[in-house]
């Protein structure tokens, strides 16, 4: 099976996903970054697949899971974040950086013959992802109900036009498939 990282990116940033609880999202998006209640003390898990996070948070309807954030982040520390990152699969328990491979998303949830990444970011690298890396937080819950409520409604050609404008992310070095 063939792994990639499906993101909406430019030459300085890159687009990852975060599913949260109304209590963490709000205050976050009034500072424009992660501030308490967010947790500074546990890993916390970027998808540069928005479909992936859709299938995850279903649609931002699970419990703590009513709000997502898109989080631009420079694509040098997102690469950073990568040049660490260890796979969640063995002995790593010391690593900063975990990555995992998720089989991606159709619009209608079903899963496809690729894998997608998630990025799981430890708590020694959590304040630099906070006060460095991160450009810009938004709300992209209602983009998600929309997009849902079209997919229900079997509008699937309209909802589509909605989703953000994926594509390959090719990282600056290899990463590990596993």
């Amino acid at each position: 099976m063939q792994h990639e990282i499906r993101a909406a990116y430019d030459n300085a940033t890159i687009t990852v996903y975060q599913a949260y609880s109304p209590a963490i999202a709000g205050p976050a998006l009034v500072a424009g970054t992660f501030v308490p209640p967010f947790s500074f003390t546990r890993m916390t898990w970027i998808k540069p697949s928005f479909l992936w996070l859709m299938h995850r948070s279903n649609w931002a309807q699970k419990p703590g899971q009513e709000r997502i954030l898109a989080v631009r982040m420079t694509r040098a520390g997102f690469d950073a974040a990568l040049a660490e990152a260890v796979p969640t699969t063995g002995a790593h328990a010391g690593a900063r950086v975990h990555v995992q491979w998720d089989p991606e998303r159709s619009l209608r949830g079903a899963a496809l013959n690729v894998y997608s990444i998630q990025v799981g970011i430890g708590r020694a690298l959590i304040r630099t992802l906070v006060d460095e890396w991160i450009v810009s937080l938004t709300d992209v819950t209602p983009l998600a109900v929309k997009i849902n409520s079209l997919v229900r409604a079997g509008r699937a050609p309209q909802a589509q036009r909605l989703l953000p404008p994926d594509r390959v992310y090719q990282p600056s070095l290899k990463i590990s498939s596993r």
